[in-house]
């Protein structure tokens, strides 16, 4: 692995479809924004021969396959697959977001990948969120290996990067995080730099320069085998520490000189167990160089270390009514069952799904049974359909190149299913399945929107539709109450996409409005009201008088209507409508315009006219007596509560009460939790939160995480209550 073998010409080449599960690797690239994993895979396709010299994929796209968008912000906000071929192995590399408002497509990646890679840069070191990544990874066995990047820059030190990465993902095993290679330093230059020029591979003890652009293996100097045999002492007992052969330790600590052979069979048994974790050190290659730094070294531990999807469990799979169902892991002759991780629009050829094939084998132009379930919350509504397949194909930079199919283990570019969204399941029309949907993250920061003209207007719905579609992290709500249209995304750079992606691929200009929660009214104690409504000008009359009482209720009880009306002061059928007046008043509000609850309004007398009287006349009664009885009363502004709980490391648990108190927020109570972390529990008033997502990432430098729920609506403080009630006066 790494050591086994130069590069060769023949070992490297462009991606098609694979033959066998066993041929395949499937390998998702994760770290934060800017640690260098789009040059990392753009450098790995270089050495593979996918790309030439030039970074160019050889028909004339660029290798990374990139919307408008992310070249515009310089950051990369989706999921991109870019396929290799290494010494016979397919290797899919599956390019991440680093930000933090993309971890949907970073979810999705861990989803349709086996192993994965985490890219660390020796200038920046390893952050909160890559940290939580990592134990997202050790929670399922996933697989893992780490890439030191930028050894270029100015005080960069691998060495102690290695240790940082022990340290961050060692956890109680510090030594299953060791390196397989270490740096080869050039001359220094005048900054006393010396640059990265190769690498020691500490198992073969063999020297690997790639100063000028191609690999070259040497033997190391007298002078350098001291310091190559303590790292490699120290290696070497990392990995027969997890060898499942339980003599070999004891072998070794006897004296006995472990094969080379024997060696590696047992690190790539290690890595492909999720117990062993080697660290690399890559780079892009220079002007005019063909293969980067440590390239190579990480292709073959790809191809070697890393498991074949047959190794891979097949996430739960049950039948559409719930019934679970037994599949064989990667049985390219079993049931077909593939899931869509990700979703785009091409402007050319409509919807492309990219699908994850876990059993049975996808072929064009055949009638597969899509299912989509669990996301109703999110705008995406249950759905069972069946369609048409378009054409396979693998990406090739920003071209497609087609296949004739794709077996279980396999990653595929899917054409025209105008129905599929991401997270959803294909399986064969006649034996329709579903999978268990991988864990999204809960979108919690609101963005109101509106269209900018009527010709938006027309075509909000639709490109609002096709935009939850391919994104399963965003939520869509028609707020009811506030008649508004919020997409919940993830954060800033989360909404900024949306819109963008809005009136670049859907034509569709939209405003961002101020977010309004849900507030409402109740009367603060007993009130009485009289509404009379008498016009007798000519013709037929309007005739209804009806006097009530309002109080006061318990949270949650709603509108509570009363009749007490004796002798007949109101008749019988006009009742009804009294009752229908004060609801109809009630939902539009007594006093800031927002709905009354939690009061029970009793009638308890009223007039009625043998002619004049009618349903409209007792309705519009009603409604004024309530609002008699409300400009009598002091009535209360409730604002909605939300129940928060905030999981944040140990470090920052005093700024976050701290912040949650200015929020007028009240701390229920606080729970250690695993990995020096706590749970606090609180109530927040929902107007104080609207921007909690981003406050608190950056309040906790991106690892703390929080959920909210409604818990009840509660008086609002007088003077933001009287604030509320000035902006409404104002508005209208």
């Amino acid at each position: 692995m790494g050591d086994k073998a130069n590069a060769h010409p023949g070992a490297a080449g462009r991606a098609t479809a694979a033959d066998h599960p066993a041929s395949v690797r499937n390998v998702v690239l994760v770290g934060h924004s800017g640690s260098g994993k789009t040059t990392l895979v753009e450098a790995l396709a270089l050495t593979a021969g996918a790309v030439n010299r030039a970074g160019r994929v050889e028909d004339g796209g660029t290798v990374s396959d990139y919307d408008e968008i992310e070249h515009r912000q310089n950051r990369s906000v989706q999921l991109s697959l870019v396929p290799v071929e290494w010494d016979g192995i397919k290797v899919n590399l599956l390019d991440t977001p680093g930000y933090a408002d993309f971890v949907g497509e970073l979810r999705a990646g861990l989803r349709a990948a086996d192993a994965a890679l985490f890219v660390v840069s020796a200038s920046d070191g390893v952050d909160g969120s890559t940290r939580m990544v990592w134990e997202e990874c050790a929670a399922v066995g996933m697989p893992r290996a780490i890439v030191v990047t930028h050894l270029e820059a100015a005080r960069a030190d691998f060495e102690e990067m290695t240790r940082v990465c022990a340290e961050a993902f060692g956890g109680d095993d510090p030594d299953a995080v060791l390196p397989l290679y270490t740096p080869l330093h050039g001359p220094q230059g005048p900054d006393g730099h010396a640059p990265v020029t190769g690498l020691v591979g500490l198992l073969s003890q063999k020297l690997f320069d790639y100063s000028t652009g191609e690999r070259k293996e040497s033997e190391p100097g007298e002078d350098q085998l001291p310091e190559i045999e303590e790292a490699r002492n120290r290696l070497i007992e990392g990995i027969i520490s997890e060898s499942e052969d339980e003599t070999l330790m004891d072998r070794y600590l006897g004296g006995e000189q472990i094969d080379f052979k024997t060696l590696v069979e047992d690190l790539e048994r290690a890595v492909a167990r999720g117990v062993f974790f080697p660290v690399l050190a890559a780079a892009p290659a220079g002007e005019g160089a063909r293969q980067g730094l440590g390239t190579v070294e990480l292709l073959e531990l790809v191809t070697g270390g890393f498991p074949t999807p047959f190794e891979h469990p097949t996430p739960g799979v049950s039948t559409i009514d719930g019934k679970p169902r037994e599949i064989k892991a990667c049985d390219t002759e079993g049931p077909l069952v593939a899931e869509v991780v990700k979703t785009a629009s091409d402007p050319y050829v409509g919807r492309v799904s990219l699908v994850r094939v876990f059993s049975g084998t996808l072929r064009p132009d055949e009638t597969v049974h899509v299912s989509g379930h669990g996301l109703a919350d999110r705008g995406h509504e249950d759905h069972d359909v069946d369609e048409r397949v378009g054409a396979l194909s693998t990406p090739f930079g920003k071209q497609q190149r087609p296949v004739t199919h794709a077996i279980a283990g396999d990653l595929v570019c899917v054409a025209k299913l105008n129905r599929a969204e991401t997270g959803d399941t294909l399986s064969a029309k006649d034996d329709p399945l579903l999978m268990e949907p991988w864990e999204m993250p809960d979108p919690l920061l609101p963005l109101a929107i509106q269209a900018h003209s009527k010709a938006d207007e027309d075509k909000l719905s639709q490109g609002l539709a096709r935009l939850v579609a391919e994104d399963p992290t965003m939520r869509l709500e028609q707020n009811q109450n506030t008649h508004q249209v919020v997409l919940w995304c993830l954060g800033e750079a989360h909404a900024d996409v949306a819109l963008e992606r809005l009136r670049s691929r859907y034509g569709v200009q939209v405003d961002v409005v101020p977010h309004r929660v849900s507030l409402r009214e109740t009367f603060a104690g007993k009130s009485a009201g009289r509404g009379r409504h008498v016009k007798q000008s000519g013709g037929h009359g309007q005739y209804a008088i009806c006097e009530i009482e309002v109080e006061p209720l318990p949270n949650g009880s709603g509108v509570e209507f009363v009749d007490k009306v004796v002798g007949g002061a109101v008749p019988r059928q006009f009742i009804p409508s009294v009752e229908k007046g004060v609801r109809a008043q009630a939902t539009k509000g007594v006093a800031a315009g927002y709905p009354l609850i939690d009061v029970r309004v009793t009638l308890l007398d009223g007039k009625a006219h043998s002619v004049d009287s009618s349903d409209a006349a007792f309705q519009t009664a009603g409604a004024l007596a309530l609002r008699e009885a409300a400009a009598e009363a002091k009535i209360h502004l409730l604002e909605p509560v939300a129940e928060v709980t905030v999981l944040v490391g140990d470090d920052y648990v005093g700024a976050v009460m701290s912040d949650l108190s200015g929020r007028r927020g009240r701390v229920l109570g606080t729970e250690q939790t695993s990995g020096g972390r706590t749970l606090i529990r609180a109530e927040v008033p929902e107007i104080e939160i609207g921007r909690y997502a981003v406050d608190l990432r950056s309040l906790s430098h991106g690892t703390a995480r929080f959920n909210r729920s409604y818990a009840r609506h509660e008086p609002m403080p007088p003077q933001i209550a009287e604030r509320i009630r000035e902006e409404t006066r104002d508005a209208s």
